[in-house]
């Protein structure tokens, strides 16, 4: 008899794969609308607009889960961003964190060992 195998964490998707998922999920919505009102028989033009109006509330009731995972997603990606933008300030500034190593191109004497060079 085999042991179950503990769970492994899986990775959350990215950004871009949670955008394409809720959009196309909304897509999705707005094509099955406009195909319900189609089959009522109401005109095409009609039915796309009347479906744009109603998905929009329908798909905040239906993928209220797709939507957290996007703020999630859009969250994480607005840390790092804010993250790297600290960085790079600093860097820029001339005060290079301690955590960061420094590159060979980014010391001051290097750069003026080069100029004496030339």
């Amino acid at each position: 008899m085999t042991s179950p195998t503990p769970p492994t964490p899986t990775a959350r998707p990215g950004l871009a794969a949670t955008v394409a998922l809720y959009t196309a999920a909304r897509v999705a919505l707005v094509a099955l609308v406009t195909a319900l009102l189609l089959v009522a028989g109401v005109p095409l033009v009609i039915a796309v607009l009347v479906a744009l109006i109603v998905a929009l509330p329908l798909s905040m009731v239906l993928f209220r889960g797709l939507r957290s995972r996007l703020d999630g997603a859009l969250n994480t990606a607005r840390e790092r961003r804010s993250r790297e933008r600290e960085a790079l300030r600093a860097r820029l500034r001339g005060d290079v964190p301690a955590e960061e190593p420094l590159v060979a191109s980014d010391e001051p004497a290097d750069r003026e060992a080069d100029r004496g060079q030339q």
